[in-house]
């Protein structure tokens, strides 16, 4: 009688493990809209959270240790004037955010230092030019200032930042609406996928010509997800004739046939893939799921390896993960989920149980830092650049304010959009001005309890 053999991975252990009640972030409106989305996002220093908001779009912008329950008048950025579809952190600087929303608008903002203490209103740029709502925003992972957008318009646009303009706009690639975007590694290919069930790959310096296209990686009339993981393979999300959800993995170069395909559930929700180029590992999260699956790829048959599935008895209505630097690695964090419930944000943590306290070399290869590898105009000139990678031996320390380089003739040219030359600093969108902002707040603050805490002692005597 033959054995089976247990496939050997440093992986097959992983456990989530939810943070205790008082580390949660509680009290929190939740958005409640349709929109297949994360509505969260995450760095090493703040969290945000698309929420309900009356008369508009909105979103909380919370520092890491602001757990526990929050006060109802907590400021939150309220420049839209629709409903917020998305957020994102840019990932060369912990303090500029990007949001898109149903107003056709994207807005670029800067939050300070101590995080916000008054509501903010005002984005530092607006960028128009979509014609319908705008449900996914996304920085370049390694060219400084470039942020791309895209929704149901069938639009897809990459914006320059730091001087306010469209540097490419591809309105005729997409047929119809496109559900997801997703960069490569080094931000040389894009990958989307749209209604009309093609998954494309291709370049969005080269006018739109597509390398690379799956005509139905899935039967299902569903939504279909796609990320680009290591050796520029493609994994897809989506539903078969028969409604159940799978999970596949592509060659690109070979598109009749997958590597490999898996039959998940029956369950309705669309998965959102997330995948760690670091670990090989690919985490499946779907809207209106209480599970989080997770799976390792190799470069051998069958390629997708199941790994586990945490589990708990509270359903998703998004969420976002952590950066590779944000996590901790004394305790073998492997990645952290931000879980959005109705009322409240719930961290999980991914887990490699190790019994030694040393650094684990095997499980922390060197990631993408937070500083870029090339200019924008460097990249849409036609270079690329792999992510500048740092080392996590010693941890990750945020930095300070990080350079965010401006053309400012182009600032004050006649086609920019909504943009201040005179509040796009060094550091990043005007940091420097809302840091002196800040403490002039805090200044008259103290004065204020200064004045209080003499009347409470007038009261005493």
């Amino acid at each position: 009688m033959s054995r089976k053999v247990v496939r050997s991975s440093k992986f097959r252990h992983v456990y989530g493990q939810p943070v205790k009640a008082d580390q949660c972030y509680d009290d929190i409106r939740v958005s409640q809209m349709t929109w297949d989305g994360n509505f969260c996002s995450v760095n090493p220093k703040f969290l945000a959270i698309v929420v309900e908001s009356s008369g508009g779009g909105a979103f909380l912008v919370l520092p890491l240790s602001k757990t526990g329950r929050l006060e109802k008048s907590y400021p939150v950025v309220s420049g839209h004037t629709a409903p917020v579809l998305d957020v994102e952190w840019c990932p060369h600087n912990d303090h500029v955010i990007a949001s898109g929303a149903e107003d056709c608008n994207v807005m670029v903002w800067a939050v300070p230092e101590a995080g916000l203490i008054r509501s903010l209103n005002e984005p530092l740029v607006t960028l128009e030019g979509h014609s319908k709502r705008v449900g996914i925003v996304s920085w370049h992972p390694t060219a400084q200032n470039l942020l791309l957008s895209a929704g149901c318009d069938n639009l897809v646009t990459v914006w320059d930042v730091g001087v306010g303009q469209a540097s490419i706009s591809l309105d005729d690639l997409h047929p119809d609406a496109i559900y997801s975007t997703v960069w490569n590694q080094d931000g040389s290919l894009l990958c989307t996928a749209c209604r009309d069930k093609r998954v494309r790959l291709f370049d969005p310096r080269a006018g739109g010509k597509v390398a690379n296209e799956l005509p139905r990686p899935h039967e299902g009339s569903r939504p279909v997800r796609a990320v680009v993981v290591n050796d520029g393979k493609l994994l897809t999300t989506g539903f078969s004739r028969m409604s159940e959800r799978q999970v596949a993995l592509w060659d690109p170069r070979n598109p009749e046939e997958p590597l490999t395909l898996q039959e998940l559930d029956t369950s309705s929700g669309v998965l959102l893939p997330y995948y760690d180029p670091d670990t090989n590992v690919v985490y499946l999260t779907g809207k209106g799921d209480s599970s989080i699956r997770y799976f390792e790829l190799t470069g051998e048959a069958p390629f997708v390896h199941y790994l586990s599935m945490f589990s708990s008895k509270d359903s998703q209505r998004g969420g976002g993960w952590m950066p590779k630097r944000g996590l901790d690695v004394s305790k073998c964090e492997i990645a952290r989920f931000y879980k959005l419930h109705e009322r409240k944000c719930e961290p999980i943590a991914m887990t490699v149980p190790r019994k030694s306290d040393l650094f684990q070399e095997d499980l922390y290869p060197d990631t993408a830092g937070p500083d870029p590898a090339m200019t924008a105009e460097e990249w849409l000139s036609g270079k690329n650049a792999d992510p500048i990678l740092i080392s996590l031996k010693d941890g990750y320390t945020p930095q300070k304010t990080r350079e965010f380089k401006v053309n400012k003739s182009l600032l004050e040219g006649p086609k920019r959009s909504h943009l201040s030359h005179d509040r796009v600093q060094q550091g990043g969108l005007g940091l420097e001005q809302l840091s002196e902002d800040l403490k002039r707040l805090q200044a008259t603050v103290s004065e204020q309890e200064r004045r209080i805490s003499e009347l409470e002692h007038l009261v005493k005597k």
